[in-house]
């Protein structure tokens, strides 16, 4: 979506007059906000390459497959001594081929083996004159093959799902060690600068809500680095109880240059407890425990892939109420904490956004979801409220107007649909990443020209399983020569 951001109030959607970003970029898995298909960046010049670097190599396993198929024709067992001669080929070929992934990585002598298997295969075909045989037989490779490709889809989705939610033991370490740090300071020095900016709302204010201190770094550090005035940007950082401490002792010891940080704690939210009872007690609940936390096997659910346990954070949901948190601002924009922010984006303070709340980046495409893979809509309610083709817009980089937000009580609002859907009957609680995608394909031109990328799969920058692509997108806003990273053995 190229120069446009589409803005939502409530289900009401309006395009801008231009003044946004230039474009919003989701990796790895998934590409929305370009208005791009990602189906057609897979043809491009990297597709061309491979197919003039993999020609021959395709074509050897070809020769294999019709191989295979010979050997298990009853014409060609029934002559011993073929049998034994395709065998012998095939192992040839099968040496000669080894690991090689482009034709430059065939041995010299390729040619000459591959050359023998085809003059064997040669002999098989006047042997074998059945064609409905062959066929036969390919079908039922065919067949066997995709059962196993879909067993191992199934399970590299539970393994990618499993090694999601494991915590490396650098991001173990981290918050330790800066606690320990942070409490070892006289409580004159646990104080930040500026915090008298914190309610000014002439100045750029961000939300971000995480308990990944590295994540938050980035995204703090991207904003500040890009940002044209940074000490006109704010950030208001809230964790949980437990990353509080570490938190407030990065940003102590990392200042984001002249940017005004506050950092608070979710479980000092008294007044969440009242208004969000509903939503805690359903984040809370045996069930909705049950489904994020005891699917143990690679074919328990082919929606395995949304069921990380951190959608049961209030983290997560703490950005519902911006409002009641912010009650002096009138207009922020919320970061989650696996985007990097590539360019100046104070434009979007300027977006005329026409009596909506939201600004936020549509997702359309084929390979997005819509409100029917989420919402149930063989509800009269739902169906009555709710398009199931509805193109969804992503959070990720929201710009809020908090002022019609209240004018609008949108909190209440959420809290009505939120006590509709106690018995859950209506959508699953916890869906919160609409729209996930498995494209790791998203072109480089496509990123360096975004102003906002987002890490939105499971496939995060800091985890082992990252992209290498894509991962120094998001580490160069690291510095990885910094003390608690060393001590921690956290490396690029």
């Amino acid at each position: 979506m190229d120069g446009q951001e589409k803005h939502t109030g409530s289900r009401q959607q309006s395009s801008s007059e231009g003044r946004s970003l230039e474009a919003i970029t989701q990796i790895p898995q998934g590409y929305q906000g370009a208005g791009k298909n990602p189906q057609k960046e897979n043809t491009d010049g990297r597709s061309k390459n491979m197919a003039l670097s993999d020609t021959r190599i395709r074509d050897i396993k070809d020769h294999l497959i019709k191989a295979k198929v010979y050997l298990g024709l009853g014409a060609i067992r029934a002559n011993p001594q073929y049998l034994r001669d395709l065998r012998h080929r095939i192992r040839e070929v099968q040496k000669v081929l080894g690991e090689a992934s482009k034709d430059s990585d065939l041995p010299k002598n390729a040619n000459e083996k591959v050359k023998a298997l085809e003059l064997t295969l040669v002999k098989g075909e006047q042997t074998q004159d059945d064609c409905s045989v062959v066929v036969k037989k390919l079908r039922a490779m065919l067949h066997s093959a995709e059962e196993q490709l879909y067993a191992q889809k199934k399970q590299t989705v539970f393994l990618t799902q499993l090694a999601a939610k494991t915590l490396p033991k650098g991001l173990h370490c981290l918050p330790l060690t800066l606690a320990n740090e942070y409490f070892s300071l006289d409580p004159s020095q646990q104080q930040f600068p500026n915090q008298e900016k914190l309610d000014d709302p002439k100045l750029y204010h961000y939300a971000l809500f995480s308990d990944n201190i590295l994540a938050t770094a980035v995204v703090v550090n991207s904003t500040v680095l890009n940002a044209k005035h940074p000490s006109r940007h704010v950030f208001h950082i809230v964790t949980d109880r437990l990353n509080y401490a570490p938190m407030r002792m990065w940003f102590l010891s990392n200042p984001p240059g002249k940017a005004t940080i506050e950092v608070q704690n979710i479980d000092e939210f008294t007044w969440l407890n009242d208004s969000s009872s509903l939503l805690l007690k359903q984040l809370g609940s045996q069930s909705m425990i049950d489904y994020y936390f005891t699917a143990q096997s690679a074919n328990s659910d082919s929606y395995l892939k949304y069921r990380n346990p951190k959608y049961l954070s209030m983290l997560n949901h703490l950005r519902f109420y911006l409002p009641e948190i912010y009650p002096k601002l009138d207009k922020m924009v919320f970061l989650d904490g696996d985007v990097v922010v590539r360019k100046d984006i104070t434009g979007l303070w300027s977006i005329d956004m026409k009596g909506k709340v939201n600004g936020a980046v549509e997702t359309c495409g084929e390979s997005f979801h819509s409100f029917d893979d989420y919402l149930n809509f063989s509800s009269p309610v739902v169906a009555k409220n709710f398009d199931p083709n509805a193109c969804l817009w992503a959070f990720g980089m929201n710009i809020f107007d908090l002022a019609e937000w209240r004018r609008q009580n949108i909190t209440e609002i959420y809290h009505f649909w939120q006590k509709l859907n106690e018995d859950g009957l209506h959508w699953k609680l916890g869906t919160l990443p609409l729209g996930l995608g498995y494209n790791p394909h998203v072109s480089s031109s496509d990123v360096e020209r975004a102003a906002v990328i987002h890490y939105n799969g499971n496939m995060k920058p800091w985890l082992e399983i990252g992209l290498p692509k894509f991962r120094s997108y998001w580490s160069e806003y690291l510095d990885y020569d910094q003390p608690f990273l060393r001590e921690c053995n956290i490396n690029p």
